[in-house]
């Protein structure tokens, strides 16, 4: 049994999310971490919400609460939506958690002594309108590179180029949209990442398997000019982790916080000191997952994450954990997804673009997006969600094939043999060769899976399922039960064997669906098949089952049409 980590990125507290962030990490994330755990493995799978900074600052006061409220509040609607689209996580933690604080100050401490942060003056945008300063993500622009006119001052979201403020044409408070802004001295702390350059490229180069997404970016960031430069980490904010040297004051950076790119990651190993306490855990129980001194050694941790976080996780994050000179352990895989967009636009939650989260869950159950998401996830380029492609992907692949054989199968049972597996009949030749392909097929499903490559895997389930429905087409059995009921018992105690086989195979992409066949199967068996001949001979002569409820409805033309007008606005 190996020992798998997995973190997907930890979204922003401002607001429920929506599609585009799901495929992006979370749900290939819980995927990933259902499979492994199915196959036996031992697995620690942790998110977050993302609570410090400006996002929580600027949500907070549009919502009229105080920011720490605000936070909480966000932070139980979105474990709830996490919940209802069935994300596994072990645990579901909190940037703002005293864990987070607690490490994040230790790990400033180490990188101080190490002597890679430096104290800089430095001329920042003050708004006089809003009386304070604006760190960067509080100032909005025309982006200098691409001409996208909402760029934030810290990256365009538009064309992900990482920026300064005084860089933005025409800047504005994204507080009271004021252009009366200034530019004043102030002091904060930079984290030498320049000096980390040699170790964070013999690091990835050292990564000869990650995605060719992934690692491209990487090393653009890594030696392009503007890329690994020494970046601020503490900001003038009032909410946030208070700057501090482990657990000593600050001479000079009082009032001031940690800029939440340094602490936001951090909150990753925090976030399994929280499981730890919630589940009456010690240190150590964490600490193997994540300390390498005390028995991480042997795990594998995969990151996963939209190709804007790239820079972050493959440069800013390792260069705090390497600069510690602790026994951390650092990521062996990332995997990085291109963006899904909307109907002929981007998705956008700042612009409240595109179907959220809340919304799809009020249309349909989860399962049905998780299908569609997963077989359509923007891994090798960009991908599109039409109401037109959903809606036929849904028929086609859910409804068709999957629903329709385990319908077909167990009533057509029913009304032949009654409500227990039939006995006799020898299998034949076509049996034997739907072995062989069921064999072939899953190896190729779980070589797909090992190696996270979801459309493909999406692709090879849908091709085990197929499988099924050709066999029924081939033999027939309504029409053998005519002249050779023996020969159709046997077909038939076959076919009933797959729907348990593709319900246990299945639960990685749709596990209420697969949960309903296991029922509908009355079979506890979870087992994961290490061959086509045991697996389909799993449910024996005699045992029982029953007609399970329609698992996967078709969408209608009426109901694609209106949810098309009803999302093609903008979500206020």
């Amino acid at each position: 049994m190996a020992r798998h980590l997995i973190t997907s990125a930890i979204p922003y507290i401002n607001g429920i999310k929506h599609l585009g962030n799901l495929v992006g990490s979370q749900l290939p994330a819980d995927l990933y971490a259902r499979y492994l755990r199915a196959r036996g493995n031992e697995v620690m799978f942790l998110c977050a919400t993302d609570e410090h900074g400006t996002p929580a600052e600027l949500a907070a006061a549009k919502a009229g609460k105080p920011v720490a409220d605000y936070c909480a509040e966000m932070w139980a609607v979105q474990a709830e939506i996490a919940t209802g689209f069935r994300l596994s996580f072990d645990h579901f933690g909190r940037s703002s958690s005293p864990q987070n604080h607690k490490l994040t100050q230790h790990f400033a401490g180490r990188l101080a002594d190490a002597g890679l942060i430096k104290e800089v003056s430095e001329k920042q945008v003050y708004s006089h309108t809003d009386k304070r300063f604006l760190p960067d993500r509080y100032i909005e622009g025309t982006c200098p590179n691409c001409g996208y006119d909402q760029a934030r001052g810290d990256q365009c979201e538009n064309c992900t180029k990482q920026l300064d403020p005084t860089d933005l044409i025409d800047p504005r408070s994204a507080i009271s949209g004021s252009t009366d802004l200034e530019v004043r001295e102030t002091k904060h702390l930079y984290l030498r990442q320049s000096d980390m350059r040699g170790k964070l490229q013999d690091w990835i180069d050292s990564k000869t398997d990650w995605p060719v997404l992934t690692t491209s970016i990487a090393k653009k960031w890594l030696n392009d000019g503007d890329g690994l430069q020494d970046r601020g980490i503490t900001r003038d904010l009032d909410w946030g982790i208070p700057v501090k040297k482990g657990t000593e004051d600050w001479p000079g950076m009082e009032g001031k916080v940690f800029y939440v790119w340094f602490d936001a990651p951090i909150e990753y190993i925090a976030c399994a000191g929280e499981w730890a306490e919630a589940h009456g855990k010690t240190d150590a129980d964490w600490e193997r997952w994540w300390r390498t001194d005390k028995g991480a050694d042997d795990v594998r941790y995969t990151q996963f994450m939209g190709k804007d976080n790239v820079p972050f996780h493959t440069l800013s994050f390792p260069a705090t954990i390497l600069g510690s000179g602790e026994d951390w352990k650092l990521v062996d895989y990332i995997k990085s997804f291109n963006y899904l967009n909307y109907d002929g636009g981007q998705f956008s939650t700042s612009q409240g673009r595109g179907v959220f989260m809340d919304q799809a869950l009020e249309i349909l159950p989860a399962d049905y997006w998780r299908w569609w998401l997963l077989s359509h996830a923007p891994e090798s380029s960009d991908s599109e969600f039409t109401w037109e492609n959903f809606q036929t992907s849904v028929n086609k692949d859910l409804a068709d094939v999957l629903g329709n054989f385990a319908s077909r199968v167990t009533k057509f049972c029913r009304s032949k043999f009654g409500e227990t597996v039939p006995e006799g009949g020898t299998p034949g030749d076509r049996e034997a060769q739907l072995i062989e392909d069921i064999d072939k097929g899953l190896a190729e499903y779980q070589s797909h899976m090992d190696a996270i490559e979801v459309r493909k895997a999406a692709a090879a389930l849908r091709a085990l399922w197929a499988m099924g429905n050709e066999y029924l087409q081939d033999v027939a059995p309504w029409t053998t039960f005519k002249e050779d009921p023996d020969t159709a018992a046997m077909q038939i105690r076959l076919a009933l064997n797959l729907i348990r086989f593709y319900a246990v195979i299945s639960s990685p992409f749709i596990p209420d669906a697969s949960a309903q066949l296991q029922t509908a199967m009355q079979s506890d068996d979870t087992d994961w098949p290490t061959d086509a001949t045991s697996a389909l001979a799993a449910m024996p002569v005699g045992h029982a089952f029953s007609v399970p409820e329609v698992t996967f409805r078709k969408i209608s033309d009426d109901e694609r049409a209106d949810w098309q007008e009803r999302f093609s606005g903008i979500r206020t």
